[in-house]
Order: structure tokens, then C-alpha cells, then sequence
């Protein structure tokens, strides 16, 4: 059997379908490229090892990711012990906003102290980082987090973020307290996806005022929260940022009791010397917002 064509097939049968693959295969691959290969590698063995509509892995199938899933789950960490514990391949996880506004300079810490250590990046937020650590596809990640980290992981946080409200400059709205005080609230909320912690946390606190009001928007940034509230389309649900500015036609309204944004980094089992040369280089990066 082609030893690459059972690769990319491990990735198709890991992610549960061709596109999902094409996206967290660590090299550049297109889709048509590896439906022809794993189609190669079908007709090699002369049997169907998924369904493509909807996806699932046929008898076969399964019982050939059996057999190569250890090997190609394991080629890292046997990387890892041929180079003396020294991790050459640092995969990090973080917001958008993250990667673009702070990331950047936590790197240049990292490459003084390990030269030519390559880096892969990963966008999203809480719920899908923690997938992605569960998998082993990242090392380590900036997000928000728990008081305790899911077992299995190690978690530290680096700063607090109080929970605001944006509303347009002109709103008429002087504080949170007057949602409150109201039979309902119209207005919409703009928020990021229900399943992450920010808006958990919101909700569950709502829950105790005896206020109900959910999502009718929800966006995958702050950054964007930000421009639909600019927009006059709701009221968004952010955390206020030491240093950052709000645009112009926007301003923040502070909740009074809610608990704060724990923005930490976490990673999973044993921190190599570069997974702590990060960790150093964003404790260094939270104290000068504090």
C-alpha cells in the first residue's frame, strides 16, 4: 500500500470526511488531490472504506484505521524523543484576535531561545481549542478558561477581563441595569456562539437576575461584535481589553457582578522547554497589561 495515500486516508477518517481533512492536514493539499488518492488507495484494495454523503467509515474502513491510527498518532511524540524532549514544531491555538495582536510578539521571544523552531497556527475559540489540544493538534493555546481545567489538561491564567456591554454612542441606554429593570429586552444581543465560555458565563448570571434575553446574532470575533454593534444591528457582549480601543462610534457599559473573562494558556500532559519558553514569553506580555 502507498504509505501516503494510508495518510491521507488517516486524516479523512480522524476528521470524518475529505474537507475536513484538506483543513488540518499540516501541508498544503488540495481536495481534488486527496479524493484521487484515497480513491487510489480504494481501488488498490478493492473495497469502499467510507460513505462520502454522509460520511462514515465502512467495516473496512474502520478496521484499517485501527491498524494505522497509533502509527501516525504517535509520529510526533517519537519526533519528539529522537530529538532529546526538544519540541522543533510549536502549534498554537488562539482567537483571531489573539493571533494577529499578540501572538506575533510572544514569537520573538521563542525564536531567541530555539532558533528555527517551525510554527503552526490555529484559529478559534474556547469549546473548538479544547477539541483541538484533546486531539493532540495543538500544543498549546491562549483562551479563556476555567477556575479548574478539564482533567487531562494544565491550565494557567494570565489576566482577568471584565464582562461590559457595547451599545451605539448615541443609545439612549446609560447602564446595564435598565435591561434589567425592564419587563423585556428588545433589543437584539450580539454575542459569540452559545457553547463558549464568555457566553455561558453571561447567561448563567442573567439566569440568577431573573432576566431572560438570548442571542439573536452571534458572531465568531469580538472585532466583529464590535463593528455590528457599531452598525446599530444590537447590543454586543464583550470584555474590556486594557489598551485597546473602542471604534468611535461605539461605547462600553460595565456589569456590575458579573464575573470576570479568564483569559490563561493551557496544554496538555508534559510542558516542553519551548511549550514553557511561551508560557514565559505571555506571562511577560499579560504583566504589561495589567
Amino acid at each position: 500500500m502507498n504509505v501516503h495515500h494510508l495518510e491521507l486516508f488517516y486524516f479523512v477518517a480522524k476528521h470524518g470526511g475529505i474537507m475536513p481533512a484538506v483543513r488540518n492536514i499540516p501541508y498544503g493539499i488540495q481536495q481534488p488531490a486527496v479524493s484521487a488518492q484515497v480513491a487510489q488507495l480504494e481501488e488498490f484494495l478493492g473495497t469502499t472504506l467510507f460513505q462520502r454523503r454522509p460520511f462514515q467509515l465502512t467495516p473496512a474502513g474502520e478496521k484499517l484505521f485501527q491498524f494505522i491510527e497509533p502509527f501516525f498518532t504517535n509520529l510526533g511524540k517519537i519526533a519528539d524523543e529522537l530529538q532529546g524532549g526538544q519540541l522543533r514544531h510549536l502549534r498554537i491555538g488562539a482567537s483571531t484576535v489573539v493571533l494577529r495582536d499578540h501572538v506575533p510578539m510572544l514569537l520573538k521571544g521563542v525564536q531567541k531561545k530555539f532558533p528555527g523552531v517551525r510554527v503552526s497556527l490555529r484559529e478559534g475559540y474556547a469549546a473548538r481549542l479544547g477539541e483541538l489540544l484533546a486531539r493532540d493538534e495543538v500544543d498549546v493555546v491562549i483562551t479563556l478558561v476555567d477556575e479548574k481545567p478539564t482533567a487531562g489538561f494544565q491550565s494557567e491564567v494570565l489576566l482577568e477581563l471584565p464582562m461590559v456591554l457595547l451599545v451605539e454612542k448615541n443609545s439612549k441606554i446609560k447602564s446595564a441595569e435598565e435591561l434589567w429593570a425592564r419587563d423585556k429586552i428588545t433589543e437584539p444581543l450580539i454575542c459569540l456562539p452559545a457553547h463558549e465560555t464568555l457566553t455561558k458565563k453571561f447567561q448563567a448570571q442573567l439566569t440568577e437576575l431573573g432576566v431572560e434575553w438570548f442571542p439573536a446574532i452571534e458572531a465568531s470575533s469580538v472585532d466583529l461584535i464590535e463593528t455590528y454593534v457599531a452598525s446599530g444591528l444590537g447590543i454586543g457582549l464583550s470584555v474590556t481589553v486594557p489598551k485597546n480601543k473602542l471604534p468611535v462610534s461605539v461605547r462600553s457599559l460595565p456589569l456590575k457582578n458579573f464575573p470576570p473573562a479568564r483569559i490563561g494558556v493551557m496544554w496538555k500532559g508534559k510542558k516542553l522547554p519551548v511549550v514553557g519558553n511561551f508560557l514565559d514569553m505571555a506571562r511577560q506580555r499579560a504583566t504589561a497589561f495589567k
